[in-house]
């Protein structure tokens, strides 16, 4: 270690240092402010950016159960402006009012935008049940299918085999919607599924009836 013999050798070796290295010690207290500012700033901005949002997502809640050809125009528009916030959500929401309107194939745009591209774990599968079950409803049922088939969430495992059977049924396909309505039954455990039961007595009914036809 260097040694001092007074007072003004350490003053002149601490201008000598602040001379040498004052300048960069100004410059990364200055930049490690302005990261503080801007990083608060992009909260606050962020912070805004969601609350402008959630209001304008509450308002067009409210113009969606009013329905109408307005309400699908405007919920296309806040979908494409807030992709990073409400989009999911008000893609959903869209798909169902375009259901309600018939215009499936914007009900299939924005499902499967959801069931693609969304980061929420829990909207992606239900937007890929919604997918499926508005594909069969077009008649594509190897495309609805195999939508279930890569949907592999165990706790959309009931889920999953109900739309199969739904599709299975809507091909006229029985002995496979029964033995799926089963497995959806079986995934529901003790609590079981009011629902499925239902579809099951019904193909049960439908069967009898077809049995106790009279011969021609």
């Amino acid at each position: 270690m260097e040694i001092y013999n007074s007072e003004e050798q350490q003053v002149e070796a601490i201008k000598q240092w602040w001379t040498e290295n004052g300048k960069s010690i100004i410059a990364g207290t200055v930049l490690g402010l302005l990261g503080l500012f801007s990083w608060r700033y992009y909260n606050d901005y962020r912070q805004g950016q969601q609350e402008a949002a959630s209001a304008e997502y509450a308002q067009l809640m409210e113009q969606m159960q009013a329905g109408g050809e307005s309400a699908i125009k405007a919920g296309e528009a806040f979908v494409a402006a807030h992709k990073d916030t409400y989009g999911d959500l008000a893609a959903l929401q869209l798909a169902s009012a375009a259901i309600a309107q018939n215009q499936l194939p914007l009900a299939v745009e924005q499902l499967k935008r959801v069931a693609t591209t969304s980061e929420n774990a829990e909207l992606k599968p239900l937007a890929t049940l919604r997918l499926a079950r508005v594909l069969g409803a077009q008649g594509d049922y190897a495309a609805a299918l195999n939508l279930l088939d890569e949907l592999k969430e165990t706790a959309y495992a009931g889920l999953v085999a109900e739309v199969r059977g739904d599709l299975f049924l809507m091909q006229g396909e029985k002995d496979k919607a029964r033995t799926a309505y089963q497995a959806a039954l079986a995934a529901a455990g003790i609590n079981g599924n009011a629902a499925v039961s239902a579809k099951l007595d019904d193909l049960a009914n439908a069967e009898d009836s077809a049995d106790a036809k009279p011969q021609a």
